[in-house]
């Protein structure tokens, strides 16, 4: 997308927020713009849906959510943040055209609309304390996808070429620039942390860094030495929240005076003691049976894991809490170099890909809905599901069922290799689809994930469709769906006058 029209989308979208006088804060994610809104009733959704380049919206909690697609969204939300500095609404569109056409009466935006009434209505059920803590778990993790997707890529290069005993000595090089970044991520989780529960953000980073830090090898507890790295990123995450409620101990109690000396120095040694004698040690035993856990379920029960993982996954997206996987995903990473967690689940997206799919089949006389596939497909098959689970399946509601059954099958496909020994996974997370080809690798080899990684995709595909195809709609879904639009009569020509219209 051009520089120009990443500005003209972002100025299709902010009168559409509420202007910039409505905008609390601006971020984005892999693939969301996600904004803070002072009132939400100045929001337009259905005017939203139809700007070009926008795939959907969700609301999650406090946050709106644009969801824009991978790449798009990193260069919309800078020309989104310079139109809410600089405090200028965008002038309206050209005389002629309107935000939102005219539809028939089932359309894709009627479907989108219940698909977010439905969306909303599981959301107010499910905003417990434990899944809102969740969420904001997975809010530290997100800006961390981007380094985590190129860094996976660099390394896995890197290995091929080692492999193939290409250009050797650039090797080293690419290991260097793949594995740098995991080598301090405990030292990004802590900031993120700290940012994200209120504290400052470079003293969590501090006290992660401890983790990483080569001399504490050098340091006795619990009757063995510490090895640098150990806990991870759950030992990062728990160190930093420590030292998020030790420093806003402080700022109550400490004297002004003392504060810019007394707050920082206690908010890092306290929470760094206790990261040394105690959290290192239970984090470390914990990523470690995290890993040697899903080591062993899909070596022994991998087609039944895979089954249930890929059917359940899209409720999790559904529900926005897929992001709270994001944890055990690095975990995984930093326990055996990639998560075999990530391909089963990414069939939960071919089964929703299969899905559209067979809808797009089913309707031929509903053009609205099917240029709403037509325009969501290519985001899904690169993993981002939100514009075809909020705009077709979930308010269609059979289909939604049958694209979990697609993922259950993709899944049992995947999990039932792993079982039989060809393991693989992902060496770092954010992409899904076909977009997580580049990121594949196992201890059969490279060729052996990609086939098997591809063989889950088709059943995923396949499965998906069919199971909607066959089982996804009743008698009086189709009927009511398939209406076409009434057309409109054509304009008079000079010679015949304009019809009046009927009397009632």
């Amino acid at each position: 997308m051009s520089p120009d029209k990443n500005r003209a989308t972002a100025a299709a979208i902010l009168p559409l927020v509420g202007g910039p006088d409505n905008i609390g804060s601006v971020a984005h994610c892999m693939t969301r713009l996600r904004i803070g809104l002072h009132d939400r009733s100045l929001v337009d959704d259905t005017a939203l849906r139809a700007v070009p380049g926008v795939l959907g919206v969700v609301e999650d909690g406090a946050t709106y959510q644009i969801v824009l697609g991978p790449g798009a969204v990193a260069r919309v939300t800078p020309e989104f943040e310079a139109l809410v500095a600089e405090g200028r609404t965008p002038p309206p569109p050209p005389e002629g055209r309107t935000s939102a056409p005219a539809e028939p009466p089932v359309t894709a935006e009627a479907l989108a609309a219940r698909g977010a009434a439905l969306k909303e209505a599981r959301k107010a059920r499910n905003a417990t304390p434990f899944k809102l803590f969740l969420r904001r778990i997975a809010n530290v993790f997100v800006p961390l996808i981007p380094a985590l997707i190129g860094c996976g890529i660099i390394a896995g290069l890197g290995g091929l070429l080692a492999n193939l005993g290409w250009v050797p000595a650039l090797v080293p090089a690419l290991a260097a620039i793949g594995s740098g970044f995991m080598a301090l991520i405990a030292v990004f989780v802590g900031h993120n942390t700290a940012k994200e529960f209120g504290g400052t953000p470079v003293l969590g980073g501090a006290v992660a860094a401890v983790i990483v830090f080569p001399g504490v090898a050098k340091i006795d507890a619990f009757g063995q030495h510490l090895a640098p790295g150990q806990g991870g990123v759950l030992g990062a995450l728990a160190a930093a929240l420590l030292a998020v409620r030790v420093e806003r101990w402080c700022r109550r109690r400490v004297p002004e005076a003392l504060d810019v000396l007394v707050t920082p120095t206690l908010t890092v040694l306290v929470p760094g003691l206790v990261t040394l004698y105690g959290l290192m040690f239970v984090a470390g035993t914990v990523s470690t049976a995290i890993g040697a856990f899903a080591d062993r379920l899909l070596a022994t029960g991998g087609a039944v894991a895979g089954l249930v993982l890929g059917g359940l996954f899209l409720p999790l997206v559904m529900l926005g809490l897929h992001q709270a996987l994001i944890p055990i995903h690095t975990t995984l990473i930093e326990h055996s170099g990639y998560t075999v967690l990530l391909p089963i689940l990414a069939m939960a997206g071919a089964g929703q890909v299969g899905a559209a799919l067979a809808v797009y089949c089913r309707l031929p006389h509903n053009p609205s809905l099917r240029a709403t596939i037509r325009s969501a497909l290519p985001a899904g098959l690169l993993g981002v599901g939100e514009p075809l689970i909020y705009g077709v399946s979930l308010p269609l509601g059979r289909p939604f069922v049958t694209a979990c059954v697609g993922g259950a099958a993709g899944g049992a496909f995947i999990g039932l290799f792993n079982q039989l020994g060809v393991a693989f996974g992902s060496t770092a997370i954010g992409p899904s689809g076909w977009a997580l080809f580049p990121l594949l690798d196992g201890t059969s080899g490279m060729a052996a994930s990609l086939a098997v990684y591809a063989g889950g995709l088709a059943v995923g595909y396949l499965t998906g469709f069919a199971a909607t195809y066959f089982f996804g709609f009743t008698r009086p879904m189709l009927a009511e769906l398939n209406t076409a639009p009434t057309p409109e009569p054509p304009p008079p020509t000079p010679d015949q006058p304009a019809e009046e219209p009927a009397l009632a």
